[in-house]
């Protein structure tokens, strides 16, 4: 039986390296999903991170596959894999949950589903793995050796600023300009 094994990262970039070292390890592309935000993600952003997924190649196994998705209470995402296939079907309204429901769908509790949903919100990047038992445990070392979120800190930041679960009828998320060092997009000249 398989099992499925979901870590977040603050940044697409790491996402994506963790996605070309489970691939390397032989961990097949069907059996990887990834969905990111480049913190500030716009969509000129979306656009090139789909960009830079399909210049890698055949090589690149999924990432070959990125597309720029728009998430209802994200906003545009890079992604590709079954949560994007999922989320996208949700999207065009054939499929219900969108990403909270692909999560869910995957095994995952409601309060994971959420909290990944939300960290992708705010502009992480989330990569989850079909394995099965034999395999976890490089699963799961690969995942943990980019130095994932720690969930139960990051949850307990979004709850600190009013949080209970993730909500698709939302705005996007912004993060000020001063938090993150970036100018926002309308700012500059």
């Amino acid at each position: 039986m398989t099992r499925t094994i979901t870590r977040s990262y603050d940044s697409y970039s790491t996402a994506r390296s963790v996605v070309e070292r489970l691939e390397a390890a032989g961990v097949s592309s069907s059996d990887i999903s990834v969905v990111g935000r480049d913190g500030d993600t716009s969509e000129t952003n979306a656009s090139e991170g789909a960009g830079i997924g399909a210049g890698v190649g055949g090589a690149a196994g999924l990432l070959a596959g990125l597309g720029m998705l728009a998430i209802p209470g994200i906003g545009p995402v890079v992604a590709a894999g079954w949560l994007a296939s999922t989320a996208a079907g949700a999207v065009a309204g054939a499929a219900a949950g969108g990403l909270v429901g692909s999560f869910v769908k995957e095994g995952h509790d409601e309060d994971e589903a959420n909290y990944y949903a939300e960290t992708v919100r705010r502009g992480g990047s989330v990569v989850s793995v079909r394995t099965a038992p034999e395999h976890e445990a490089t699963v799961q070392a690969i995942l943990d050796g980019a130095t994932p979120i720690d969930r139960t800190t990051r949850e307990a930041d979004y709850r600190a600023g009013g949080w209970s679960r993730f909500d698709e009828n939302a705005d996007p998320y912004v993060r000020d300009a001063t938090a993150t060092g970036r100018v926002p997009p309308s700012s500059v000249i």
